[in-house]
């Protein structure tokens, strides 16, 4: 029985070494969801900049997301940027022709900052796009001394194996496969 148990708890680990590099950058807590539902987007941030702690964040909002409302952060400051849409949409049967296009955090203060060696999670909602696909957000983490810039966006497809600093991807799936997200 305990070889057993020492078995499986090597393919747990080797499964997880595996898995390591997705979890080295900005990540989703739910990497897929529904289009056209309401999304409850959870950024994970596993590290700093070359072991110095991050004081910001900035999430870029790809188009199509609608109507982003960032969580406050005990500690931290919240922005958004609003600008024009190139393509308008309806909501609550009103034209919405400027929405949210970038949500910050930044630190109040050195203590606030997420030391490296920390986790935190950095949240904001929005309704996804009734088109189904990849949805790319680009993040901005800076820190106290450098930055990391998660933009990079595979030529072809949606796999980011090869590349440094890849955006962070949601899989937008057909209505109904998946979980509805509120």
């Amino acid at each position: 029985m305990k070889f057993l148990s020492t078995i499986k708890t090597v393919a747990l680990c080797a499964g997880m070494a595996g898995a390591a590099p997705v979890f080295s950058h900005i990540s989703l807590a739910e990497g897929q969801a529904p289009a056209g539902s309401n999304y409850r987007a959870v950024f994970g941030v596993s590290h700093g900049c070359a072991g110095s702690a991050t004081t910001g964040l900035e999430v870029r909002l790809p188009p199509g997301f609608q109507g982003a409302r960032p969580m406050p952060k005990a500690g931290w400051t919240v922005a958004t940027r609003v600008d024009k849409l190139a393509a308008p949409y309806i909501s609550h049967g009103k034209t919405v022709t400027d929405d949210v296009t970038l949500v910050s955090w930044r630190a109040a203060n050195r203590e606030a900052a997420l030391a490296d060696a920390h986790y935190d999670e950095f949240v904001l909602r929005g309704k996804l796009p009734a088109q189904t696909g990849p949805l790319w957000f680009k993040v901005l983490q800076t820190c106290e001394s450098g930055r990391n810039d998660w933009s990079e966006l595979p030529a072809t497809g949606t796999s980011t194996q090869g590349l440094t600093s890849p955006a962070v991807l949601l899989d937008v799936r057909p209505d109904g496969a998946g979980q509805q997200h509120h």
